[in-house]
């Protein structure tokens, strides 16, 4: 996974930290007239100016990494870096945004950016509802943030249930509450609100069942986040530190970054994860500190004996680093040669917000499919309620999800990619999509922007739904699964892929279909492989073929 240095130059035009603020989703809440007090907002008008100096002095007290093959230098790490074979294997994640904005449950999951002057109609609808945020600040939802019907060891059925094989627990937000047992930062969620140690508690519960665990953390944007509204709770000495408002000074900023390292380190030492998390721009000047935590995390690893692994966006991590797309839009429409994964809501926001429904899981199933044709993974975020409870609604997706892996998922674990990922228009559209692409400049690996055409949204998924024609491949050992993305009325499947003569060694010895007892009916000739399927479908979504006796490596 080597990196050149134009690769670089060209994430840091495509991703910044402000980029990413500017770009975020913005309610549909109507703005709305304000009084005198609420429109004296100042606004976020920080900019981060980190200077290799202060860089240097953030790194001072952190914890240098154990001895290890994983020195302090990009090159260092890419030479001794393997992506994790549990990553490859497991092929479905689950993430979750869970927090202080899950109380208001209203507009997005950065909620305590709008309430405090980020968007006009937010601001009012919070001062409708709970006071002006001069009165009630974001701190004052916390006796409100109480996990009481939390149960970690259902939720850890419940993932297992359905098929996923990691869990990221929530670690921080943008809004700077930690959801563990932090010495670091106070404001956490054993010294206040559910007072317990929610990601301690989760990861512990999905360790038990079998699964891999992880911690995701968005607090590198929170010192700069938040905007400063004049009278409110940001003044306040005792949650200053909190909100990062009432003093951004060199020395402050120092201190937070600081604190982002050893924040890292915290949750690595005491946690065990096999996966660090990230939302975080592309801003290099960030390097020492980023590299301190991946050889500190990748060494520490090989003291435990495990395979771990940095996922995030654009170049953030310069080696080292899973890929990560926000939502499904964003990620390859072609087969590649990195492992990488989106990490996609269950509903149109993040975080829990009243009235959300999730999209169906025929959806998500799909996306599992196209992504792992594409050497790709699916992470799904999931919505948790402030009381700990995952709405039904969500459940049910988690479930039918699960089922459809029940019967289907040798050809999804420890699959690999075959020669092509797939055929069928809407294959053929993306592919037209890219060459489209490409001719404007398309960045490749960290590309970060929804690559889509008239027939195909981002992530290649057709815009007017699959035809029988639609089929993708992936591969174990020998074995060829084809999966038909839409079951065919006439009764019959027809791979044009595997016509004669095909291009791949070997002669098909057999073909069946999963969840289904017995071999099928086929024949072969130059216009495909016509495959004769049974009266009944055997689950829902897509249908898998197994094909045995060719020789695919």
């Amino acid at each position: 996974m080597k990196k050149t240095l134009t690769i670089i130059v060209m994430a840091l035009l495509l991703i910044s930290e402000t980029d990413l603020l500017v770009n975020a989703q913005t309610p549909s809440t109507k703005p709305a007239k304000l009084g005198v007090e609420e429109q004296a907002v100042a606004g976020s008008t920080y900019k981060a100016h980190d200077t290799p100096e202060m860089v240097a002095a953030a790194l001072k007290g952190i914890p240098v990494p154990p001895s290890g093959p994983y020195g302090e230098s990009w090159e260092s790490i890419d030479k001794s870096y393997k992506d994790p074979e549990w990553f490859r294997d497991a092929k479905f994640g689950i993430m979750m945004h869970w927090g202080i904005y899950s109380v208001p449950a209203h507009g997005s999951e950065w909620y305590v950016r709008y309430m405090y002057g980020g968007n006009a109609g937010m601001m009012q609808w919070h001062t409708e509802h709970f006071g002006p945020p001069t009165k009630f600040g974001y701190k004052d939802f916390l006796p409100m943030y109480t996990a009481a019907k939390w149960d970690p060891d259902a939720w850890a059925a419940l993932f297992k249930k359905a098929g996923a094989k990691y869990v990221l627990a929530p670690g921080e937000h943008h809004d700077g509450f930690s959801n563990w047992d932090s010495k670091i930062n106070p404001y956490n969620s054993v010294n206040y609100g559910p007072h317990r140690d929610l990601d301690g508690d989760l990861m512990k519960a999905v360790e038990k069942v079998g699964l891999k665990t992880g911690i995701s953390d968005h607090s590198a944007f929170h010192f700069e986040f938040i905007p400063a509204l004049p009278g409110s709770d940001e003044y306040d000495p005792k949650w200053a530190n909190f909100y990062n408002v009432a003093d951004r000074s060199d020395s402050a900023r120092v201190k937070f970054m600081h604190d982002w390292v050893a924040k890292r380190i915290e949750t690595i030492d005491k946690y065990h994860p096999d996966m660090l998390w990230f939302d975080m721009g592309t801003d290099h000047k960030w390097d020492p500190l980023k590299i301190r935590v991946a050889s500190y995390y990748f060494n520490r690893a090989l003291q435990w004996g495990k395979q771990v692994g940095i996922s995030a966006k654009g170049a953030a991590w310069v080696s080292g680093q899973i890929m990560d797309y926000e939502r499904e839009g964003r990620s390859p429409i072609e087969l590649v040669d990195w492992v990488w994964q989106p990490d996609d809501p269950i509903t149109n926001k993040f975080g829990y917000v009243e009235e959300q429904h999730p999209y169906p899981a025929d959806q998500f199933v799909w996306k599992i499919v196209e992504n792992v044709s594409k050497n790709g993974n699916l992470l799904l975020n999931i919505s948790p309620k402030a009381d700990g409870t995952i709405p039904q609604e969500q459940q049910d997706v988690l479930l039918a999800i699960g089922r459809w892996l029940e019967v289907n998922g040798e050809a999804i674990y420890y699959s690999r990619p075959w020669i092509k990922y797939g055929e069928g228009p809407a294959a053929d559209s993306a592919a037209v999509a890219m060459v489209a692409a490409r001719a404007k400049g398309f960045p490749g690996r960290i590309n970060g922007q929804n690559v889509n055409s008239t027939s195909v949204s981002g992530g290649g998924l057709p815009r007017k739904g699959y035809t029988p024609q639609d089929i993708r491949f992936t591969t174990r050992g020998n074995t060829l699964y084809a999966a038909v993305m839409k079951w065919p009325d006439s009764g019959e499947a027809v791979i044009t892929s595997l016509a004669t003569p095909m291009v791949t060694a070997g002669k098909i010895a057999k073909v069946e279909l999963l969840g289904h007892t017995g071999a099928l009916k086929f024949t072969q000739d130059a216009a495909g492989l016509r495959v004769k399927l049974p009266t009944d479908k055997p689950c829902d979504y897509a249908y898998v073929l197994k094909i045995t006796g060719l020789n695919l490596k």
